[in-house]
């Protein structure tokens, strides 16, 4: 039997569809360390950073089955963002914290298993639209399954 490909996209792109239908911000928590991400590393916290990927806080979003792509503005600055579904820990609302983490797929598997961290989402408001700062948090060990949203 041929195996299945990772659902983590089809995913993705059903929460970031509901979110947006119900007039909600989608906010995604990026795993900074995984290869290919392209985000402004000067707003990396703790090896992640949280971005507002709602239509009016991105231009060009495109949600792909291997990556997240989509123009925007950090500190005044236009930059290109690339997020390998790979480096995707969670979707969710920044009003009301539904959402989901994903787990663990064997497809995204990194060879370097030391790069992997628990990471935890700390919300926090900013000025800027897209981006969304972290409180520093001492990571936890080898876990990844786990969010912890702060109001």
């Amino acid at each position: 039997m041929k195996p299945m490909t990772p659902n983590r996209p089809y995913l993705l792109q059903a929460y970031y569809d509901w979110l947006m239908d119900n007039e909600l911000t989608p906010h995604v928590v990026v795993d900074a360390y995984v290869p290919g991400t392209q985000v402004p590393q000067q707003y990396v916290k703790d090896g992640q950073i949280v971005l507002n990927i709602t239509a009016s806080a991105v231009g060009n979003l495109q949600i792909g089955h291997d990556f997240i792509e989509f123009s925007a503005r950090f500190g005044g600055v236009p930059q290109q963002v690339v997020l390998p579904m790979a480096a995707i820990v969670a979707i969710y609302a920044r009003e009301n914290g539904a959402g989901t983490v994903f787990d663990m797929e064997e497809a995204y598997q990194l060879e370097d298993e030391s790069v992997e961290a628990g990471l935890t989402v700390v919300e926090e408001a900013t000025d800027d639209p897209v981006l969304t700062e972290e409180a520093p948090q001492a990571p936890e060990p080898k876990r990844r399954g786990h969010l912890t949203l702060v109001k």
